[in-house]
Parts: structure tokens; C-alpha cells; sequence
């Protein structure tokens, strides 16, 4: 039985004839294989009619990393002079001569202009056209594909051309070799406090979780190798008091989804620990395509959300936090699974990037992500919201999954993203992970032990981590008997009667290359400290066939950056007093550190520190290196941390009063 893909499409079987060849085209794209799940059906009726969309080359993104260093390096006379939005849109988009090019050449080929509309940020070109139109226009003969689970119909080529001279101006064309991105995972998003990277609708608490009874004052420095509450935090990192004179608008964004603090919680917890911060103090909700926070339930706390505010509040109050709660209830709590990660998120920070073209890819993957208007029960009626927010000064994301999970050309899309929040003055940082150089058991490409390759030996590295344009923060504790005037170790935790380990996440992406600001220091790390393991040598994503026997990626970007303690965290969720452990811990703590110093740099008439990479790295003293401990994982003992960088610990943990100077000195 037929079945329609578009209301406004006839498909139909029939054998057309062959576009007519023309020597002036040359091969643009071309599948390598099969659609994956999609079985190949008949020929494309001739006068069914489909909308097609022509991604033109944005400008410039080779580029885009110069830019982001002028801003962000502290040697650059143009540092912390951040763009605005709009000229970080002009930077990217096609140039007026490929916009011209790409349209003279539809309207010579019979498409005119009044049947195109060209999008708001000048990323794409959409028409509709016959199957016959677009055949004689792309030299390509195009074929209904039946997925072979669900049923559905959709329509690609095995290959297409375009003349010469528009090959350059033209990322790619839809519906092409690829209607959309095909992959995904039934794993769903993880939030990192959690090992087994799936506790999900129903849990409202995270597996590494332990009850705990508050015995001791708020201010009480002896037990904080057993449970670390703010007074430790403060004690380890030297955190002042809460600043009273705050700057106005200085908020820290936290992103939330699938997970909902408890005002009665928060209380709980200021009550106990920080008696300056009233009860009811709470963060402010943006709502991004239907999220909904705080719940009315402190039965359905979120261990994630909970951790999260209650470590920041103390460091950063009386600042504002942002809470960014992303996606309905079916698509955030998994009723509806994605195995994309933060398109929605970004959409809203940035209108321009609803549509935005990279890397082969326009817009949120019909597939990977959530389509708005949601027909599900329950779901968000409204239309996907696009650059409805401004993004806060920093940014801590405690959610991810891993890179082997999302196809190559959707992650570089992405952090494309992540580098324009960072040219207009944006820090984002993201938790590492909790599964040390190993991965999740059920995410696509793993085995067993969530690692690659076919022995299941492989470092599975984790996503958006390996984007060279964020922050990634790994984890450390304090080592038992330990106090927290002792080094601190790397971090590692045993829970579940002792069946599911906590470790910092870290090693090298597959992905992307060791960026210029940190090439020195892995450099001195595979001299001084050079992992006894074989490598590979390769990027645009992991291939077993030619890895070889290496288990880690040489030339790759190193995670992460920087650390901080992740282990005994003193929370409560759902009305209990207990202990949380993960990098979800790390994130938030230190983006609220880099929160307070914003505030010190915007009280003395300065921006805002942006990118705060390229800092860190040329100055490493103001951290507190961490030598101890290490990241296990894929039966072995992973990396070791070690004097200066080490994909474990990265450069280090926070050391305020350093960092506040060092900061406060730059223009």
C-alpha cells in the first residue's frame, strides 16, 4: 500500500527517464553505501512535487577560531572586546556573491525567484519542485526509501551534481544523498551524576547517592573528606564571603532538562548550610519549548537539579541564577526518544541558529531532535522558539552523551555554535563525565564495557566535551583522612555495593584536533608523561577499520580542562539529606567561581571574561594542579593525573583569590 511523506506530495512508482548528462556538472555528493535502515523502493513519480532546500557555504568558519582567540587571549590588545550578535551573524553568512551566484542559476534553470524564500539569516534557499524539475536541475534520479522499523517514506539520491562554478557556493542539498541524520540511540541523555548514564522518567534520584544525616555545623572544616558541603567548598578553593555589591544582569545559566529542583529543597538546604540566603530564593525560570520547573512535588525532585543550584547558590549569591529548563515532558523525560543534545537549547539563545548551514547541516534534525509543535499528550503546542533568550555571562551544562553517539557533521555544527556564544562573551562549561575513558554500555558503536572498537577496548570519549570551544570540567575529592588543606586527588567512587565505579571522565576526541591553545601542554604531557598504551591517529570520528590496535586518539583535542570536586557532595533531594557524587558537581561549582569574578571585572567597568580557555592555559599557576588519582576504564587503568595538564584533572581546580587577581588585572 502507498503511503504520502508530505501532505502536499504524490509519490508514485514510475520509471523516468535519465537526466540529460551536461559536462559543465561535476559530482557534488555522492552516498558511500546505503541508508542506513531505509530500503530502497521506486523511482520518484515525475510531477510530484517536493520542497528542497540548498544550503549555501557560510563564510568564514575556518576562520572563526582566530576570531574567538583575538577576543579571549590575554596577550591580544582586542581581548574581552566581544562581538555582538549581529556581528557574529554577518561573520557567517553566505557572501552576497554566493547568494547572487546560487540564485541566478536557479533562475536560469527555470526556478524563479518569486517560488524561493530565503531564510531570515541568509543560510538557505527553499522551493518547491517536481521530481522532474529537480532531476534536470541536480542531474540525479530520485527514490522512495522505506524505513524498515517504523514504515515511514522518504525520498533521496545516490548521488547528485552541480555545475562547476556553483559547487562552491553550495554546502548541500535537501532531499540529497541524505534526507536526514539516520542514527540513533535508545541510551537517551544522560545527566552526569550519574555512572550508569540512564536513570530516567520515574528516578528521582541519581545511583550515586548515599543518605546521609547533617551531625555537624555548617561551618565545620573536619569531616569534608566524608561529606564536602559549601564550607568545604569554600575552604578548598579560598571562596570569600558573598560579595553584597553585585552587577546587575550578571547572571549564571544553568541547563536543565528532563530534571526538576524542589523549592523545598533549596530550603532545606539554606537552612542547614547557608543561613544568609533566604528561604524561597530560587532561580529564574526561561522555559525553552515547554520545560517546566520547579515541580509542585518534592516527591519528583531531580537529584541533577537539586545538586546543581544548592552548590552554586552559596557561591554566587546574592547573583541571579538562570535556570535554562529544556523540552516538554515527552521529549525531555524521554517519552519520545532523541539521541540529539542541545539544538533546542542553542535555537533559543540564537535565532539565527534555528537555520543555520555547517558542515552539510541545515537547522534540528527531524530525527536526532525534538520537532515543535509536539502533538504527544502533554506536549508543547507552541512553535519552536528561536533566539527567545539572551545568553547569561557563563553557562554550566551537567548533561551529555558520548561523541560516537551523534554523526560528525551535527557536533561540528554545534560547536561552531558554542564558539559564536564565545565570541560575544559567553563562558560555557560542561561536566567531563563519570565513566573515566570508557563510555556508556548503550550508546551506539560500544560493547560491554562502553568502549569502541571490536575487542571493546577502545576510549570512548564524551559529547559536546570534545568541542574545543567549552570548558570541560573533570572531578576531584578529597582523599579519606585527608582535610581540605591536603592536595586533592583525582576523583573515584565505588556505589551500588561496589558494582558501579565513578570516575572522572577524560582522554581525546575523535573528532577534533588538539586546539593551538592547548597543543604546548599535551605536547609536555606525551613527553614527560606518555600513556603506555598504542594510538591512533585520526578525526572526523572514531573508524575501527583504521585505528589498528591503538586505544586512544593521539592527535585529538585533550578533556578536559580543568576540575573540581565531585565526590561526597552534601545535598538534598526529595526532602532527604544524602550525598551525590559526579562531574555534574564539577561543572557548576566552577562556573560559579568564574561567575563571582565576572561580577568583580563588570564592577570595575570591564567585559565579562568570555572563553576563558586561552587563559588558563598560558596561565596555569592560578590553578591548584592536581598529581593523584586516575581515570579508569576499558580494563585499564586509564590516565594518570600528573604535574601540569593530564586528560584527567586537566590544568586543575579553582583557586579563587588567584584567579580574582589575575582576572581583575587584564582590561
Amino acid at each position: 500500500m502507498k503511503r504520502t511523506l508530505w501532505a502536499t506530495i504524490a509519490l508514485a512508482a514510475l520509471a523516468g527517464a535519465r537526466p540529460t548528462p551536461d559536462n559543465s556538472y561535476e559530482l557534488h555528493e555522492e552516498r558511500d553505501g546505503s541508508l542506513h535502515a531505509w530500503i530502497k523502493r521506486d523511482r520518484v513519480f515525475p510531477h510530484a512535487v517536493m520542497p528542497m532546500k540548498i544550503g549555501l557555504t557560510q563564510q568564514n568558519l575556518e576562520k572563526g577560531y582566530q576570531h574567538l582567540i583575538d577576543v579571549s587571549d590575554p596577550d591580544s590588545p582586542n581581548y574581552s572586546k566581544h562581538w555582538t550578535e549581529e556581528e557574529v551573524h554577518e561573520l557567517f553568512a553566505p557572501s552576497k556573491d554566493t547568494i547572487e551566484t546560487v540564485s541566478q542559476w536557479l533562475a536560469d534553470s527555470g526556478i524563479s525567484s518569486d517560488r524561493i524564500l530565503h531564510s531570515a539569516n541568509r543560510g538557505w534557499l527553499h522551493f518547491n519542485a517536481t521530481a522532474k524539475e529537480a532531476e534536470e536541475l541536480l542531474k540525479a534520479e530520485f527514490y522512495e526509501h522505506e524505513h524498515v522499523s517504523n514504515g515511514k517514506w522518504s525520498v533521496a539520491c545516490d548521488k547528485y551534481h552541480l555545475p562547476s562554478h556553483i559547487r562552491q557556493h553550495v554546502d548541500y542539498v535537501t532531499p540529497g544523498v541524505k534526507t536526514s541524520q539516520l542514527r540513533k540511540t535508545t541510551s537517551g541523555l544522560s545527566k552526569r551524576a550519574s555512572p550508569s548514564f540512564g536513570w530516567g522518567p520515574g528516578h528521582h534520584r541519581p545511583p550515586m547517592w548515599k543518605p546521609w544525616h547533617p551531625g555537624h555545623g555548617s561551618q565545620d572544616l573536619k569531616d569534608c573528606d566524608v561529606t564536602i558541603t559549601p564550607a568545604c567548598i569554600a575552604a578548598l578553593y579560598h571562596i570569600p564571603e558573598p560579595a553584597k555589591n553585585v552587577a546587575p544582569g550578571n547572571a549564571l545559566g544553568i541547563f536543565e532538562e528532563g530534571d526538576f529542583y524542589a523549592q523545598e529543597d533549596l530550603d532545606l538546604f539554606f537552612s542547614n548550610f547557608t543561613k544568609y540566603i533566604p528561604n524561597g530564593t530560587h532561580p529564574t525560570l526561561k522555559s525553552i519549548d515547554g520545560g517546566v520547573a520547579p515541580t509542585t512535588n518534592v516527591s519528583n525532585a531531580g537529584g541533577e537539579s537539586d545538586l546543581d543550584f544548592q552548590l552554586a547558590y552559596p557561591i554566587v549569591y546574592p547573583q541571579e541564577i538562570v535556570v535554562y529548563q529544556v523540552d516538554d515532558i515527552p521529549y525531555a523525560t524521554f517519552e519520545i526518544p532523541t539521541a540529539g543534545f542541545g539544538n533546542t537549547f542553542l535555537d533559543a539563545l540564537d535565532g539565527s541558529y534555528c537555520n543555520y548551514t555547517a558542515f552539510g547541516v541545515t537547522g534540528d534534525d527531524p530525527v536526532l531532535d525534538p520537532t515543535y509543535p509536539d502533538p504527544a499528550p502533554g506536549g508543547y503546542k507552541g512553535p519552536l522558539m528561536c533566539g527567545t533568550y539572551k545568553p547569561t555571562n557563563v553557562i554550566s551544562i551537567s548533561y551529555g552523551v558520548q561523541e560516537i553517539d551523534l554523526p560528525a557533521n551535527y557536533q561540528k555544527r554545534q560547536c561552531n555554535e558554542f564558539l559564536k556564544l564565545g565570541l560575544q562573551g559567553t563562558s560555557v562549561f560542561v561536566a567531563s563525565g563519570d565513566t573515566g575513558v570508557a563510555g556508556v554500555q548503550s550508546s551506539n558503536g560500544t560493547g560491554p564495557n562502553g568502549c569502541l572498537g571490536p575487542k571493546d577496548n577502545v576510549f570512548n570519549p564524551t559529547n559536546p566535551n570534545s568541542c574545543p570551544y567549552l570548558t570541560n570540567v573533570g572531578a576531584t575529592m578529597i582523599t579519606p583522612g585527608n582535610t581540605v588543606n591536603d592536595p586533592e586527588s583525582a576523583a573515584f567512587g565505588l556505589f551500588h555495593n561496589n558494582t558501579v565505579v565513578f570516575t572522572s571522565s577524560g582522554g581525546f576526541s575523535n573528532i577534533y584536533p588538539i586546539p593551538d591553545y592547548q597543543k604546548s601542554a599535551v605536547d609536555t604531557y606525551f613527553k614527560e608523561h606518555n600513556p603506555p598504551y598504542p594510538y591512533y591517529e585520526l578525526l572526523d570520528g572514531f573508524n575501527a577499520s583504521k585505528a589498528g590496535d591503538g586505544i586512544y586518539n593521539r592527535i585529538g583535542h585533550g578533556i578536559p580542562d580543568v576540575a573540581a570536586n565531585g565526590l561526597e557532595i552534601a545535598v538534598y533531594v526529595g526532602g532527604e539529606a544524602i550525598t551525590e557524587a559526579g562531574t555534574s558537581a564539577s561543572s557548576p561549582i566552577f562556573a560559579a567561581i568564574v561567575t563571582r569574578i565576572n561580577d568583580a571585572r563588570l564592577n570595575m567597568g570591564k567585559k565579562p571574561i568570555g572563553f576563558i580557555n586561552p587563559a588558563l592555559y598560558k596561565n596555569p599557576w592560578i590553578l591548584n594542579d592536581i598529581t593523584n588519582g586516575t581515570n579508569p576504564g576499558c580494563n585499564t587503568d586509564g590516565f594518570k593525573a600528573v604535574k601540569g595538564w593530564d586528560p584527567v584533572t586537566g590544568l586543575g581546580t579553582p583557586n579563587y583569590p588567584k584567579m580574582l587577581e589575575y582576572f581583575t588585572k587584564l582590561q
